[in-house]
C-alpha cells in the first residue's frame, strides 16, 4: 500500500513539473499568454541591428515599413516607447554555375568532322535573413518573427526579407483583433440573480 503511495505521488509530481509548449506563432509572456500585449503597440522604438552596411541597411528599410503602415509611430526615443523592436540580419551571396557542352562529329572513310559547343556562366545569388522581435519595457518580448528571401521580381533579398517582417506582424496583429472580436460579441450568460 505503502508502495502504491508513492508511485502515485511520484506520477502527479511528473504531471504537475511539465510545463505546457505554447503553439506555434502564440504570443507568450513570463506569466503566460497575454493576447492582448501586441494590440496596445502604438509607439515603437527600432533598436540598431548592428554596425555592418547590411545590418544598417536593414533597420532602415523595418523603419520605413512600419512608417508606411500607419499603424504605428516609430519614434527615435525610447522611453516613450510601447515597445523596442530588435533584430539581426544576415546576407550572404553565393554564385551557381551554370554550364554545358554538347558535341556532334562525322566519320567517314579517310576522315570526319567534330563540332563542339560549351558555354559557361555565374549567376550571383543573394539571401537574406532577418529575425525580429518586439520587447514591452518590462523586458518580455511579445512577438518574434524570421523571414528569408532569395529576393523578389523588384526588390534585393534585403528589402524583401524586411517587408515579410512587418508584413508577418500586421497579420499577427489582425488574426489578434479577430479573435479579440470574436470573444467580445460571444453572449454572456444568464445568472439565476433575482430581477429588480
Amino acid at each position: 500500500m505503502l508502495a502504491q503511495l508513492l508511485i502515485f505521488g511520484v506520477l502527479l509530481q511528473g504531471e504537475a513539473v511539465a510545463p505546457a509548449k505554447p503553439a506555434a506563432g502564440q504570443v507568450v509572456t513570463q506569466a503566460g499568454p497575454d493576447r492582448t500585449a501586441l494590440l496596445k503597440v502604438k509607439r515603437i522604438y527600432v533598436d540598431s541591428f548592428g554596425d555592418d552596411p547590411t545590418s544598417r541597411e536593414v533597420q532602415s528599410m523595418i523603419v520605413s515599413a512600419l512608417v508606411g503602415t500607419n499603424e504605428f509611430k516609430v519614434t527615435e526615443n525610447r522611453d516613450r516607447a510601447d515597445a523596442v523592436l530588435k533584430g539581426v540580419a544576415l546576407e550572404k551571396s553565393s554564385q551557381e554555375l551554370h554550364a554545358y557542352s554538347e558535341g556532334t562529329a562525322v566519320a567517314s572513310g579517310g576522315g570526319g568532322a567534330a563540332i563542339k559547343d560549351s558555354a559557361a556562366n555565374t549567376e550571383t545569388i543573394r539571401e537574406a535573413k532577418v529575425t525580429v522581435r518586439l520587447v514591452n519595457p518590462d523586458g518580455d518580448v511579445i512577438w518574434t518573427s524570421t523571414q528569408e528571401s532569395k529576393g523578389a521580381k523588384y526588390k534585393g533579398s534585403t528589402s524583401d526579407a524586411a517587408d515579410r517582417c512587418i508584413k508577418q506582424l500586421l497579420k499577427d496583429m489582425e488574426k489578434l483583433k479577430t479573435a479579440n472580436a470574436g470573444a467580445s460579441t460571444q453572449p454572456v450568460a444568464e445568472t439565476d440573480a433575482p430581477k429588480k
